[in-house]
C-alpha cells in the first residue's frame, strides 16, 4: 500500500476515531472519503457528518465543525480543511507526500501495482470454450479478450488463477461434424454423398477431406465404426488446433484444456446424477431422470436423462463443474454467451444441491458485438464473402485495437465496435491515444539520455511542485487501487478507464511542464523519474488487457 492509500485509510481511521469520541461508537459505520470532481472542493471529501445527523441530533455543519476542531492535520498532511454546502467536510492536502510513489514505482517496475486483496485464493475462469467445428467468430472474441484480461487483473491482485478451456467434443455437433467430413471425403472420390442435416459447409471441412485422403488414400470409402472415430478424432483436433493458433495470435493461452469426452470415459457424468439422487434432489416421471433445481430458486425443474435414455446438456456440464471443484478451486468463474443467460440459474441450482453454496459458481455473460464501418453495419469478409471471424477482426485492425476496444465496454452490455474509429491514428482512438502517450515518454527519455540526463531515484522531490504534477502523481498512485477494484468487480473495463485517464493527465502534464531544461538539471532529472514512473505504469495498466506498450509510432 503507497503512501496515498495509507493517508486516505489514516484520515478515515482518524475521523471515525472523532465520531467514537463523540459518542458514536458503531463499528459498523464507515467513513466514505470521496475525491471531489471540482478541485475547489478539496482533494478529499465526506458526508459523514450529514449521515450523522440524526444520530447527534444536531445539524451536520455543527457536526462537521466538531470533527474538524479534533482533527490532526498536521499527522496527515492535510493544509485546511472546511466545511461546505449542507455539511460536507473538505480536505486540502500537502501534496508534496505524494512524490515519493515516485521511486516505489520505479523500484518495483514490473510489480508495480500487484497486491495480495486475492490471497491467494484458487480461482477457475472457464471462457471461450466454443465448440471445435470451425472458426472463433466475435463473440468468441470478446469473450477472450475480456476472459484473459480478467485473469491477468486477478493474478496481479493476489489472486491464484487457471485458465481453463472446456472442450464440447461429445453430443450432436461432433456427430454433424464427423459426418459432415465423411460425406466430403467421400465425395473426393467420386461417391454421391449427401451432407447430413445440420451439416458443415465451411472450406475446412473440404481441407481435412483432403488431408485424409492423402493419408489414407481411398482406404475408408466403405462405412466402419473404425472409419467414424477416426474422422471424428481428426476432424476435432484440426479444428482444435486451429483455435489454439488463433487464440495464441490475439495473446490468448490457457493453463487446462478439458474435455467433455474425457468426463464420460472416466464416468464423472454418471457419478454427478448419483451425487444428486443420494442428496435426494433426483426423481424419475415419464420415463425421464429429473433434477429438482425449483428447490434452489429455479423457475422449473430440469431433465437430466431424457425417456430414450439420452442426456440433456445439462448434465455433463454439471459433472464439468463438480470435477473442477473437486479439483480444489475455491471459485468458479465461467464467462459464456449471451444465449446462455437463462442457463445460469439451473446451473447454480445444481452447484446448490451438491455443495451448499451457489456462490462457488459465478457467471459472466457476455453480450452481442456489432461491427461498424462507415456508418452501417458490418457483416461479411471481403475475402472469404462469410460472417468475419477473430483471423479477420485482427487482420482488420490488428491485435491491440481488438483487445482494447472489447476490453472498453462492460461485457454485460451489448456493444457496437467501430472499425474505422479502430484503424484510426488520431486521438479519437483510445488505443491509439494511450499507445501514443507510452511512445511520446520513451522519446522523452531517449531525448534526455542524448542530453545526458537520467532520472534520479530519490525518497523525496523537492522540485516537483506544479499542480499538473501533482495531478499526475495522484493518478499514478491510485494504480493498485484500480486493480483491487477491477478484480473485485470482475470489471477489465476499468482498467482502460485507467489508461485513457492517465494518458490524459500525462499529455495534460507534458503540455504544461518542460521536463528538459539544460537550464536546471537537478529539476529536469527529477521530473525524469516523474516521467518514468509514468512509463512503469502505463505500461503496466496495458499489459492487464494484452495491449502491448510501443516505444516508437
Amino acid at each position: 500500500m503507497n503512501k496515498a492509500f495509507q493517508l486516505q485509510v489514516k484520515i478515515k481511521d482518524k475521523i471515525k476515531n472523532i465520531i467514537s469520541e463523540l459518542g458514536h461508537d458503531d463499528p459498523n459505520f464507515i467513513v466514505q472519503l470521496e475525491e471531489p470532481k471540482d478541485k475547489e472542493h478539496g482533494d478529499y471529501s465526506t458526508n459523514c457528518a450529514m449521515q450523522l445527523a440524526r444520530v447527534f441530533r444536531k445539524a451536520p455543519r455543527d457536526i462537521a465543525n466538531m470533527i474538524i476542531e479534533k482533527f490532526p492535520k498536521e499527522e496527515c498532511y492535510v493544509e485546511k480543511i472546511e466545511v461546505a454546502g449542507a455539511g460536507f467536510i473538505n480536505f486540502y492536502m500537502n501534496n508534496t507526500y505524494l512524490t515519493e510513489v515516485i521511486k516505489e514505482i520505479i523500484e518495483q517496475d514490473e510489480t508495480y501495482g500487484q497486491t495480495n486483496y486475492g490471497q491467494g485464493l484458487k480461482v477457475n475462469v472457464e471462457f471461450v470454450s466454443a465448440n471445435p467445428t470451425g472458426d472463433l467468430h466475435l463473440g468468441h472474441a470478446r469473450g477472450a479478450a475480456i476472459g484473459d484480461s480478467l485473469c491477468r487483473i486477478l493474478s496481479v491482485a493476489g489472486y491464484n488463477v487457471t485458465r481453463e478451456y472446456y472442450i464440447n467434443d461429445a453430443g450432436k455437433q461432433i456427430d454433424n461434424l464427423a459426418l459432415s467430413v465423411i460425406c466430403r471425403y467421400e465425395q473426393l472420390f467420386g461417391k454421391d454423398s449427401v451432407m447430413p442435416e445440420d451439416g458443415y459447409y465451411g472450406e475446412d471441412i473440404i481441407d481435412i477431406a483432403k488431408e485424409l485422403a492423402r493419408i489414407y488414400g481411398d482406404k475408408y470409402l466403405e462405412a466402419s465404426d473404425e472409419r467414424y472415430v477416426l474422422f471424428r478424432d481428426f476432424a476435432r483436433n484440426f479444428e482444435l488446433e486451429k483455435i489454439k493458433r488463433d487464440l495464441g495470435e490475439f495473446n490468448v493461452y490457457f493453463d487446462i484444456w478439458s474435455s467433455e469426452r474425457e468426463l464420460y470415459r472416466a464416468k464423472k457424468v454418471d457419478k454427478a446424477i448419483e451425487r444428486l439422487e443420494e442428496k435426494g434432489y433426483i426423481y424419475e416421471q415419464d420415463g425421464a431422470v429429473w433434477f429438482r433445481s425449483t428447490a434452489f430458486g429455479d423457475d422449473k425443474d430440469r431433465v437430466l436423462r431424457k425417456s430414450d435414455g439420452t442426456l440433456t446438456y445439462l448434465t455433463p456440464d454439471i459433472a464439468y463443474h463438480i470435477d473442477k471443484l473437486d479439483r480444489g478451486y475455491d471459485k468458479l468463474i465461467d464467462i459464456l454467451g449471451a444465449d446462455h443467460h437463462g442457463y445460469v440459474p439451473r446451473l447454480k441450482a445444481s452447484i446448490e444441491a451438491l455443495t451448499g453454496d451457489s456462490e462457488k459458481l459465478e457467471v459472466l455473460i457476455i453480450q452481442m458485438v456489432r461491427l461498424i464501418k462507415n456508418g452501417e453495419e458490418y457483416k461479411m469478409s471481403k475475402r472469404s464473402g462469410k460472417a468475419l471471424t477473430l483471423r479477420d477482426l485482427i487482420e482488420e485492425v490488428g491485435k491491440d485495437a481488438v483487445r482494447y476496444f472489447f476490453a472498453m465496454r462492460s461485457s454485460d452490455s451489448q456493444m457496437d465496435f467501430d472499425i474505422d474509429l479502430a484503424t484510426k491514428q488520431s486521438n479519437d482512438n483510445p488505443v491509439y491515444y494511450a499507445q501514443y502517450a507510452h511512445a511520446r515518454i520513451c522519446s522523452i527519455l531517449r531525448l534526455a539520455e542524448e542530453k545526458g540526463f537520467k532520472p534520479t531515484l530519490l525518497d523525496h522531490y523537492e522540485h516537483i511542485s506544479s499542480e499538473k504534477s501533482f495531478d499526475l502523481l495522484k493518478k499514478l498512485a491510485e494504480f493498485p487501487k484500480i486493480i483491487t477494484i477491477a478484480a473485485d468487480k470482475r470489471a477489465p473495463h476499468l482498467i482502460t478507464y485507467y489508461i485513457n485517464e492517465l494518458a490524459s493527465v500525462f499529455h495534460s502534464f507534458y503540455n504544461a511542464e518542460k521536463v528538459i531544461n539544460e537550464e536546471d538539471p537537478v529539476k529536469t532529472e527529477q521530473l525524469l523519474a516523474l516521467v518514468k514512473s509514468t512509463q512503469v505504469t502505463l505500461k503496466n495498466a496495458l499489459s492487464l488487457i494484452g495491449v502491448s506498450a510501443p516505444e516508437k509510432m
